[in-house]
């Protein structure tokens, strides 16, 4: 029965700290880019967008849609890098394994 109990005190333990690496997510940013950098977008770890920067030359009134593909191509950039930190930072509790609805 003690070592149910030790084992109950591990898992709360390490849920706790799950739960504080995914708060610290939150004040970690990435920057997803597109066109060389003419367009960069600042997202946190909760994938929440932060900031939006785009550089003039990126902007041309005659190819609206090159500008939106950028756009969409920096913001899937920032979205796939806060997956990968998420991975790398939650993986330190899960050992590596993608336990689906986990984080």
């Amino acid at each position: 029965m003690g070592n149910m109990n030790g084992m109950m005190k591990q898992m709360k333990k390490m849920q706790d700290q799950m739960m504080k690496a995914q708060e610290e997510l939150k004040l970690k940013t990435v920057e997803g880019t597109a066109g060389g950098g003419v367009v960069t977008i600042v997202a946190n770890g909760h994938k929440e967008i932060q900031e939006v920067m785009i550089k003039p030359e990126a902007v041309d009134p005659d190819d609206v849609e090159m500008l939106q593909d950028l756009v969409l191509t920096a913001v899937n950039d920032a979205l796939k890098k806060i997956d990968e930190m998420t991975a790398k930072e939650m993986g330190k509790f899960t050992g590596g394994m993608n336990i689906p609805g986990l984080f």
